[in-house]
């Protein structure tokens, strides 16, 4: 029988569902609209988007210019004045309903994720869900979490695109559930759909959103400069943070910077090979793209044959392809672990990265190879790879201090302890690691050493965002910490001080209540 994508998953289906939905979000001539003062309106400078799943044209991000998006800013700067004075009841009951209509749409939602970043079925119903149900939380528990706190002002957000519900759409209901008027930039690389669908609903519940696009150039200086901007919430790479959080401690801004690192696995006195497993098949989610994804395991020597046997066991029975050849999430055929990286350049890259380790010295443990039975025939698929692996990785390789953002590991060989410390620390600080041992003692008092701001002890971590504090050591993480009333606490005001990493500058501006 001839292969054909899903019809519940064709993307001409959903896009007619989206237009139904909210027809403001595009004009007469079907060209997606900007969100900006409080009407979808300016269509910018139309750039085509193609899903990283076989190249299918999705649409063009309506790119705004400096000018416009000043306008944007302008315009959410007046209105977080009268966000602020609606009593939070009010404010609580909206968000409420946003919530609502998200999960009356949430079907929707994860498939169009799927065409427009590559989520599999059941990861991209994952992230709307996480969005949901996260923010629910907030709702039951914002009174408690407020206390007599005021909201900052204008928040601004810019994020990367492997979340755009878990992480962006999360964080702007968490920040106008607090008082706050939002603005948020779309990740040019994908999610501009999906989240142009759930912030017109959101506007439509009266939360004072804002939803714009356009280039880093031309947008970074407005919504992250402008005086309007109280508050900053980043996701992305180091460079960019390093920029930004300068020009934000001389303006005297509270800002959330999350960066990238390099999140590493240790294993030393191990034997529990079967728990390593199922950490390995757990690991490669949306294959690697995720800002908590293990990619580098620092092992000691002696167990290196069975991890090896243990790893190779596992990549190999990791299913690449095409996500919408599956009918439902149950689907036993076929059970994709995940689909294409977030666009063929992306894909290059990896290459890149793995030529250049080869180039320097690194030994390839393992290539595996895509097969074309889950996949369209004659589709593109030069978004896709399979699982890669090198040991022995020279320090002059890119990717010896690198994240890859993919399915591309390295493994380090050890023999002390002060080693795997070292080559667990390699990027100054990431964002989780985990220490794998039998003896658990030893491992959690090992795990003080680790430069991560959560650490496993023979478990995975992730993200989070209430039990405990998120952000803390090294250079994957500057300004205001999360975690529940962390959270709050970062985009609003009161007499104590908030916790985070800012410069002294900062922890003395006292209007802020930056601490």
């Amino acid at each position: 029988m001839t292969k054909i994508v899903s019809p519940q998953v064709a993307f001409s289906g959903l896009l007619a569902q989206v237009k139904q939905i909210a027809p403001e979000i595009v004009n007469q001539n079907g060209q997606f609209l900007n969100l900006l003062e409080a009407r979808w309106q300016e269509t910018g400078t139309p750039r085509p988007v193609t899903s990283p799943i076989d190249g299918t044209r999705l649409g063009a991000l309506p790119m705004l210019d400096h000018a416009t998006a000043q306008r944007a800013v302008v315009f959410a700067k007046r209105e977080a004045s009268s966000w602020a004075a609606v009593e939070l009841d009010e404010r609580r009951a909206q968000v409420q309903k946003c919530l609502s209509l998200l999960r009356t749409h949430a079907e929707l939602i994860g498939k169009l994720l799927i065409w427009e970043i590559g989520k599999t079925y059941k990861a991209g119903f994952t992230d709307i869900d996480r969005a949901i149900e996260g923010v629910h939380w907030y709702v039951d528990n914002i009174e408690g979490l407020l206390s007599s706190r005021t909201p900052l002002g204008l928040v601004s957000n810019i994020a990367s695109w492997n979340y755009p519900m878990s992480v962006l759409l999360h964080a702007v209901l968490v920040q106008a559930l607090c008082g706050n008027a939002v603005i948020a930039k779309t990740p040019t690389d994908g999610g501009f759909i999906s989240l142009s669908l759930v912030f017109a609903l959101a506007r439509r519940c009266g939360l004072p959103v804002t939803l714009v696009s356009g280039s880093g150039g031309e947008l970074s200086e407005v919504l992250v400069r402008h005086p309007a901007i109280d508050c900053l919430s980043f996701v992305g790479g180091r460079y960019n943070g390093r920029v930004i959080a300068d020009a934000l401690a001389q303006n005297q801004k509270r800002y959330i910077l999350e960066m990238e690192g390099v999140n590493t696995y240790g294993l030393w006195d191990f034997s529990d090979w079967n728990r390593l497993a199922d950490h390995l098949q757990k690991g490669y989610d949306y294959g690697k793209q995720r800002c908590t994804a293990y990619v580098r395991f620092v092992v000691e020597r002696r167990l290196f044959p069975q991890f090896l046997e243990t790893y190779a066991q596992v990549v190999r029975g990791l299913p690449v392809g095409n996500p919408t050849l599956v009918d439902h999430v149950d689907d036993a055929l076929p059970n994709l672990a995940f689909g294409p990286v977030i666009h063929s350049a992306q894909a290059r890259d990896l290459d890149r990265l793995y030529t250049n380790a080869l180039a320097t010295g690194a030994t390839p443990i393992y290539e595996g190879q895509l097969d074309s039975q889950l996949f369209l025939p004659g589709q593109d698929t030069t978004a896709y790879r399979a699982p890669r692996a090198l040991v022995n990785l020279p320090r002059q390789s890119e990717l010896y201090y690198k994240e890859p953002f993919g399915p591309l590991d390295s493994i380090v060989l050890v023999d002390r302890v002060d080693e795997l410390v070292g080559e667990m620390n390699v990027s100054n600080g990431s964002l989780v690691a985990t220490l794998a041992s039998d003896d658990v003692a030893w491992a959690t008092r090992t795990a003080q050493e680790v430069r991560a701001f959560k650490v496993g002890i023979n478990a995975l971590r992730s993200r989070g965002d209430r039990d405990e504090v998120f952000g803390g050591l090294g250079e994957s993480w500057k300004g205001a910490f999360v975690g529940g009333a962390l959270l709050v606490e970062s985009v609003t005001q009161g007499s104590t001080p908030i916790r985070g990493n800012f410069p002294e500058q900062l922890r003395l501006a006292a209007p802020l209540g930056l601490g």
